[in-house]
Parts: C-alpha cells; sequence; structure tokens
C-alpha cells in the first residue's frame, strides 16, 4: 500500500508549504512509503485529488487544497485530520496501515484487542468456539461463558500494578490515621 501525498511544489502560500513539509517530514521519521503528487505540474493529479477527495471533506468554495492524503485510492483526510491523527498518536490508523510492533498505537491496539477478544498465549490468539445451547431458564451457554470471560478480564485488569499505586495510596493513608488515632489516646 503507498500513501499518496498530493501537492504543490510551486504554492505562493507559505501556510500551505509549511503543512506540506510538515506531513512528508513525519511520514519521513515514521518510514512510512509515501509518494508526492504534485498538483502543480501535473492536470492529471490535479483533477483525480479533486474528484476523489469527498464531498463532505471540501471547503465552502469546492476545491481542496494540497496536502491531501490518500491511502491508494481511499481518502485519508487534509492535514488538519492528519495532525489531530498526530496529537492522537494514531497516524497508522489515519493512514490505514498497521501500526509497526513496538509503537505507542500498536500496544493500544493489543490493549484493546485483549479487552475485545480475550488474552492472548505464546503470540497466537486462542479462540474457542462455542456453540449455543439454550437452557430452561432461556438464557444460552454462550452468553454465560461471555459473561464470566469479560469478568476474567476484568480481573486480570485489576491485577495490573499499574493500578496498585492507588491502593498503596489507601493504604498509607489509613497508617497515617491509625497513628493519630494512637496519639490521641496517648494525650
Amino acid at each position: 500500500m503507498v500513501i499518496k501525498v498530493f501537492l504543490a511544489s510551486s504554492s505562493g502560500s507559505t501556510a500551505i508549504k509549511k503543512k506540506q513539509q510538515d506531513v512528508l517530514g513525519f511520514l519521513e521519521a515514521l518510514k512510512v512509503d509515501y509518494a508526492p503528487l504534485d498538483i502543480a505540474c501535473n492536470e492529471d493529479n490535479r483533477m483525480w485529488m479533486r474528484e476523489n477527495v469527498p464531498v463532505e471533506k471540501k471547503p465552502t468554495n469546492g476545491i481542496p487544497l494540497p496536502p491531501q492524503i490518500f491511502n491508494e485510492e481511499s481518502y485519508c483526510g487534509d492535514y488538519e485530520t492528519f495532525f489531530d491523527a498526530k496529537e492522537d498518536n494514531a497516524v497508522f490508523a489515519f493512514l490505514g496501515l498497521p501500526p509497526p510492533p513496538g509503537s505507542k498505537e500498536a500496544k493500544e491496539a493489543e490493549k484493546a484487542f485483549i479487552l475485545e477478544n480475550g488474552p492472548v498465549e505464546n503470540g497466537t490468539v486462542e479462540i474457542e468456539t462455542v456453540e449455543s445451547e439454550t437452557v430452561e431458564n432461556g438464557t444460552d451457554d454462550a452468553e454465560d461463558e461471555e459473561n464470566l470471560e469479560a469478568e476474567e478480564v476484568e480481573e486480570e485488569i485489576l491485577d495490573d500494578d499499574s493500578l496498585k499505586a492507588p491502593v498503596k495510596q489507601e493504604e498509607a493513608q489509613e497508617e497515617v490515621e491509625d497513628e493519630e488515632a494512637k496519639e490521641e489516646e496517648d494525650e
């Protein structure tokens, strides 16, 4: 998949030039393959970009300004949406690309996957198929098992060390209160 960045090489606007440089520089820093397509020198590029930017994303005058970003034929967005994705650490999702292993985006995607599908063991996802059997009270075993899996995921989340800090703070507060109570008794 190639990211297409439509830009104007001979723009008179310094704002447009800075936006184009920002997008290209960030893509280069992330080592994303992209193709810069000039709309100033190539009428076909200009027409393709104008025709393929969704109507709801075009400005009031109907002519989208560069930079405009596409993943092959799929519209990703303009500079403002790129900037928002960059601020949210979601550039790969914005571009429709899988995040590189070890990146912040990959870790967030993995957390979301685990919450949705359960833990991953040995680097592979274990998928259990459960046949639905309706019991006398009207619920089915698959539904009960889904609830049980959700509870197990919640328990795993609660076992996370990052969540133990508030518990330690509560324990420390209780110790302070106990010491204050002892001091009051001694007086």
